[in-house]
Formats: C-alpha cells, sequence, structure tokens
C-alpha cells in the first residue's frame, strides 16, 4: 500500500555544495542543494538558484561558478552560506574560509571543501522559482587527503552532505555491486 503526497521536492535527497560566484571584483558563496550531473561529452554540472538571490546577479554578470563540495564536519557553513545574503556580510570571513585563486574561472575555491570543480556558464534556463544554470566543467581540483593509493578520488575521506526533507545528511559507506 502507498500514500499519496502532494507534488514535492522534499524527498529526493540531493548534494548540498558550496557554489562560488564573482563579478566585477566580488566574490560570493551561496549553498545549494539543486545540483546535478547532466552531460557526460562535455562534462556538464546545472545548479538551480533563485534570482532573487545576490548570487544570480553575480553568476549572470561572472558567467562562471566554482562547486565547492563540503565535508561532513561544514554543517554549520553550510547553513550560514544558506541563510545569510552576501548583499550585507563576507561569507568567505564569516566562515574562516580562505579564498583560492581557480585555474581556469574568476570565482575562488574554497580552501577547506575536499574537492572544487571549475565551471562556465553555457546555457540558463528559467524554470520559474529557480533559473537552471548549465556549466561545463572546465577543471577539478582534490586534496591530497582524500585521494586513495591510485591517485583517485576516495568519496569516505571526502564526506560528502546530502540535503532532503529540510535537513542535512551525511552519506554513509559504498554500497557494493552484486
Amino acid at each position: 500500500m502507498k500514500k499519496q503526497f502532494n507534488p514535492s521536492t522534499l524527498y529526493l535527497a540531493t548534494p548540498t555544495v558550496l557554489v562560488t560566484v564573482a563579478s566585477g571584483g566580488r566574490d560570493n558563496i551561496i549553498t545549494l542543494a539543486w545540483v546535478g550531473t547532466v552531460n557526460s561529452e562535455p562534462p556538464m554540472i546545472a545548479i538551480g538558484v533563485r534570482p532573487s538571490r545576490h548570487s544570480h546577479g553575480l553568476l549572470e554578470k561572472g558567467g562562471e561558478f566554482v562547486v565547492n563540495i563540503p565535508g561532513s564536519g561544514m554543517v554549520r557553513e553550510l547553513d550560514l552560506c544558506g541563510s545569510k545574503s552576501g548583499r550585507d556580510l563576507d561569507k568567505f570571513e564569516q566562515c574562516g574560509f580562505k579564498r583560492i585563486p581557480a585555474s581556469k574561472v574568476g570565482a575562488p575555491l574554497i580552501d577547506r571543501c575536499p574537492l572544487n570543480i571549475e565551471c562556465v556558464v553555457r546555457n540558463k534556463l528559467s524554470l520559474g522559482s529557480h533559473d537552471l544554470f548549465i556549466g561545463e566543467i572546465l577543471a577539478v581540483q582534490a586534496d591530497e587527503a582524500v585521494l586513495d593509493d591510485k591517485g583517485r578520488v576516495d568519496m569516505a575521506k571526502v564526506g560528502p552532505v546530502a540535503f532532503s526533507g529540510g535537513e542535512y545528511w551525511g552519506l554513509g559507506a559504498k554500497l557494493p555491486r552484486k
């Protein structure tokens, strides 16, 4: 037996990331949970951003962004960057983050995020409450501490965070394939 609910996005667990943007000498961080891979050749990521958000304007003007993947010990920072506006404060300073210059884009990397994905906007689709920015991945940076003995990213060491039903969730261990 199934119970039917009204249409909602609440029940889909989504990756929670810190996206950095920059334009005109200003930068900002926004917490986003509406993020996902949308293409493999060329590699692309889509991010959903409300037009009312400060980062939206910087993203439109700058045309570039970095998806910074935080570890599970960064929930306080995720909350702050998702609930405060960069119009009013410097989120890097508030969170104790350092800006690291990216290799391919103008938006900075966040030092404490173990993975950083540099992107250039290739398309924007207005959907209603959010605009979907599709970014081509130009570079990926990974802390050496999250690499395995073969030099690949070990997601267990990264400790990515998901968001579902208004709550943050840590991801468990890798599941075996049968």
